[in-house]
């Protein structure tokens, strides 16, 4: 549905996003992530029309997004980070505006309008008028806009950035109600956002793609997939010297108490992270090797990869990997 291939855009001598390559399959929620600066904005307001390209190219529903742009803006819903709201309009009267100049015919409008009121929650403020709602609604009727003409591919900016958690839900949720039956990709830099909402991620940073996976895949591949967290007695340099001898064991390094949640300060307590291989458990050897030593084992707790795991991976300078991108490119320019 969404094919983008070696996509680029400079602004003089400033390279905003390079080389993006990424698809969304029909009825998919990829989620664009990456801090910000890192070519988000960028890639959609390419995506939407709204900026040409200086390298590459993009299709939308097989059209191509510069060639063939007025075909394009038919067949996508664009939520920019501000929603484009007439405030002195009520939520209907907009929404019949904007069907309107979506093409939408007089025959259908009423029904469109309704429906996209419905889908998002809007019927008790159908008349009021934009300026009276909160930022939640506001974003609903940003929403609204961007399938009121029932749009095959949508594209949402920052969704949720500045609502509130209980608003956050509600956003959320709606997305994830919209999947199926349309195509939707949404760029965040919240974590949250993208494992609670989206099949597949792919994220960005100084403007190139450094993975693309779904949630799940990236943390196993990148981080190994998990490991645990102890807390022993005895001193830590010389458990970490017995732990290395244990198979599976790829990493091993103290953690301060504030990283054991719920934990108390100990006397001659020591608490480590060990990493374990991917694909390897050597929990029941961590604790048999460690007793066998003459330590005390309080605790031994799996702990899984997180998404911030990898994304820290994927976006730290200092670290390298296969995947890491050419970081001599300075931010992108999302502003200009």
């Amino acid at each position: 549905m969404i094919e983008v291939e070696h996509l680029s855009k400079i602004y003089g001598s400033t390279p905003a996003i390079t080389d993006v390559t990424f698809s969304v399959e029909p009825g998919e929620i990829l989620g664009l992530l990456g801090p910000n600066g890192a070519g988000k904005t960028t890639t959609m307001r390419i995506l939407a029309g709204y900026l040409p390209a200086t390298n590459g190219n993009a299709r939308i529903a097989g059209y191509d997004v510069h060639e063939n742009s007025l075909a394009v803006r038919q067949r996508i819903g664009y939520l920019p980070e501000t929603p484009p709201l007439y405030p002195e309009m009520t939520v209907e009267g907009f929404l019949h505006f904007v069907a309107r100049i979506k093409g939408v015919s007089a025959g259908d409008r009423t029904n469109k309008v309704t429906a996209a009121i419905e889908r998002c929650n809007l019927e008790d403020k159908r008349r009021v008028i934009i300026r009276k709602l909160s930022k939640g609604y506001r974003q609903r009727v940003g929403i609204a806009q961007a399938i009121v003409h029932d749009p095959p591919a949508i594209i949402l900016d920052e969704p949720t950035v500045g609502l509130d958690p209980r608003q956050i839900i509600e956003v959320r949720n709606l997305i994830k109600s919209l999947a199926g039956t349309h195509t939707i990709i949404l760029s965040t830099h919240i974590l949250p956002e993208v494992s609670m909402t989206c099949s597949r991620v792919a994220i960005i940073n100084r403007g190139k793609v450094v993975a693309t996976n779904t949630p799940d895949n990236l943390m196993a591949q990148l981080t190994g997939g998990s490991g645990y967290e102890l807390e022993i007695e005895g001193e830590a340099a010389l458990a970490k010297q017995v732990l290395q001898k244990v198979a599976g064991v790829s990493l091993i390094e103290s953690i301060p108490i504030a990283g054991m949640h719920g934990h108390q300060p100990q006397e001659n307590r020591a608490y480590l992270r060990v990493i374990s291989q991917p694909g390897k458990e050597p929990g029941r050897d961590i604790a048999t090797t460690l007793v066998r030593a003459g330590f005390g084992l309080h605790e031994l707790r799996r702990v899984n990869a997180t998404l911030e795991d990898v994304f820290l991976q994927l976006t730290t300078e200092e670290k390298n990997f296969d995947t890491e991108v050419d970081l001599a490119a300075d931010n992108e320019g999302e502003a200009a």
